[in-house]
């Protein structure tokens, strides 16, 4: 059986940083890059599913591949999850799919999991740059399968028709259901600990191969992706003006005085003259 993971490649803000010249974005120079917290823990959920179908004597039984969508970059967060224990990676690219918000992601994640035929999809819950929480639900919507967010605990036996999983809800809820599969879960943190690559899984991992797959090979095509298959673009991007505080002092008629000279000076009318 297969466990196809979607992981992301996010980008954090570097201290100093600039826009890029068309105002969408920070300029790449200025971005720190790594793999996503919580889709290290949905690669563990997954290589801990696998390892424990191997102690039960099915040594070869689930194959854990991780798949994502960028350009050459993202090999090195692919690379992680191969020392971490994925089996197979794979890296979806075509210079088309530049601008995709995360509803056209998760179409080419859907069509890479119609390729594979996964018997599970895991992907996190979000991502910590962008905090959609979207992609995941979005490819569950694509390949019609039965789906579940914010999973905190899972239990799952390899080629087994269901499984049962607890997820948060608002509050403090803890909501326990069983789910039909082939599903899509997106997995929160917390749910396990994710492992540290040993450096000998890191040199093994440098030399594993990532399959790179082009939109003709997941029968997908230029329309699909980009701005033309999102249902979001950014228009801009921009550091918001600094928010202005001020503790008014003094009895009610006093407050109620300084209240209304700053509505005055909010309207352009200055402090002086006018009708309060």
């Amino acid at each position: 059986m297969k466990i196809l993971v979607a992981v992301k490649q996010v980008a954090a803000l570097d201290e100093d940083f600039a826009f890029r010249d068309d105002g969408r974005d920070v300029d790449a120079d200025f971005l720190i890059r790594d793999l996503n917290e919580w889709d290290d823990f949905s690669l563990e959920e997954a290589v801990k599913i696998k390892e424990t179908a191997a102690e039960g004597g099915a040594a070869s039984s689930v194959e854990v591949i991780a798949v994502s969508v960028g350009p050459e970059e993202v090999d090195e967060s692919l690379r992680k999850c191969l020392a971490k224990g994925a089996d197979r990676a794979i890296r979806v690219w075509d210079a088309a799919i530049e601008g995709s918000d995360p509803i056209a992601i998760a179409r080419v994640v859907a069509a890479v999991a119609r390729r594979e035929a996964p018997d599970m999809l895991f992907a996190g819950v979000q991502s910590s740059d962008q905090s959609f929480a979207a992609t995941g639900i979005a490819t569950a919507a694509f390949l019609d399968w039965p789906h579940a967010a914010v999973v905190s605990q899972l239990n799952y036996t390899p080629g087994a028709q269901r499984a049962l999983f607890r997820r948060e809800l608002e509050g403090g809820l803890l909501h326990e259901i069983e789910i039909q599969c082939p599903a899509v879960l997106t997995v929160q943190l917390g749910i396990n600990t994710p492992r540290y690559a040993s450096l000998r899984s890191i040199k093994q991992a440098a030399a594993k191969p990532i399959e790179i797959l082009s939109l003709a090979n997941i029968g997908l095509n230029a329309a699909d992706v980009g701005e033309s298959g999102s249902a979001s673009r950014v228009r801009r991007m921009y550091i918001p003006d600094k928010a202005r505080a001020e503790l008014i002092d003094g009895d009610v008629a006093a407050q109620a005085q300084r209240l209304a000279a700053i509505i005055r000076e909010f309207k352009g009318a200055g402090t002086g003259g006018g009708a309060a």
